[in-house]
């Protein structure tokens, strides 16, 4: 089967599983409407949901159709949006505006630049070592002490979270794999499959069986049973979508598994963010689903974690 074939196929089952969902979703709200009550919440928010995906895959789609390049674009794109969005969420002084600015004008391109060139070796130390070390000389040369490790760490995360590990996501395109020439894009397409039904799967789960919480300081809604339930339905899927990867089927059933966990953890750490910001989303940019981030988050871990592990192990 070639890489163009399989892609179609791919696409063909989340069409099937989007119209499927869609179809309940109608059928949900007739049956509400039908006994004269107003529209459940519920309701509302499964079907807000279901749209916002439409609108996710038809995006993807169109970058895939644009190849290499538009798939980095895409992702430039949501770096930015996401990394507004948490700037938005963690005040700064008039002396960060400099180097906030380099961030998102010099530097987030720069990374993107630097996956379309293929340059794995700058591309994995740009920020963590050379932005890190000069964004703060930047906010140094404003001679505003106020707050200034705390100011500094916050723009030093957004960085790493919105766009270093974010960036990820199209860097797969740049791994030589043996056997495996001109399907990168098809493994973004399982990174993202995983977590999103992984999340999907933990929220299914833990509405059927969830009794005990995680974290309920952290998020209410995350359950013993959903985060058990959803991880390993999560990774039964990767194992039966082997066939678009470079992966054995236990090969990729085990990638799914850490993806699923990185996912899991990463949505965490970053619901602790919320909760010190005091507030439940990062924004509302995504009808149904809050912010960019809100969707990313556990990308964010995942990504990085999946990319070098497959270059570790199956590049030539």
């Amino acid at each position: 089967m070639t890489a163009s074939q399989q892609t179609w196929l791919l696409f063909g089952g989340v069409f099937a599983m989007l119209t499927f969902a869609s179809a309940v979703g109608w059928l949900l709200q007739l049956r509400s409407a039908g006994r004269g009550h107003p529209q459940h919440p519920g309701i509302a928010n499964l079907n807000a949901r279901i749209k916002a995906w439409w609108v996710i895959v038809g995006l993807i789609g169109v970058a895939l159709l644009f190849g290499r390049g538009g798939v980095i674009v895409l992702f430039a794109l949501v770096s930015f949006f996401a990394l507004r969005e948490f700037i938005t969420l963690t005040p700064t002084r008039r002396g960060d505006h400099v180097a906030l600015a380099v961030a998102f004008f010099l530097v987030l391109p720069e990374q993107y630049v630097l996956v379309a060139m293929d340059w794995y070796g700058m591309f994995s130390i740009f920020i963590p070592v050379y932005v890190f070390l000069l964004l703060p000389i930047i906010a140094a040369l404003s001679a505003d002490t106020t707050h200034f490790l705390e100011r500094g760490a916050k723009i030093q995360w957004g960085l790493m979270i919105c766009v270093y590990c974010i960036s990820h996501v199209p860097a797969l395109l740049m791994l030589d794999i043996p056997g495996y020439h001109g399907r990168n894009v098809l493994l973004i397409c399982f990174l993202v499959l995983v977590v999103q039904m992984s999340d999907v799967l933990q929220y299914v789960w833990g509405k059927l069986l969830g009794r005990r919480r995680v974290a309920p300081e952290l998020s209410p809604s995350k359950t013993v049973a959903g985060f058990v339930g959803g991880v390993l339905s999560a990774s039964l899927l990767g194992a039966a979508m082997w066939w678009i990867t470079p992966f054995t089927a236990w090969q990729a059933g085990a990638m799914a598994l850490l993806i699923a966990l990185m996912g899991f953890l990463g949505g965490l750490v970053m619901s602790a963010i919320k909760r010190d910001r005091g507030v439940k989303d990062w924004g509302a940019m995504i009808e149904g689903h809050g912010g960019m981030l809100d969707r990313l988050d556990s990308v964010c871990f995942a990504a990085p974690i999946f990319f070098h592990l497959t270059r570790y192990y199956f590049t030539a």
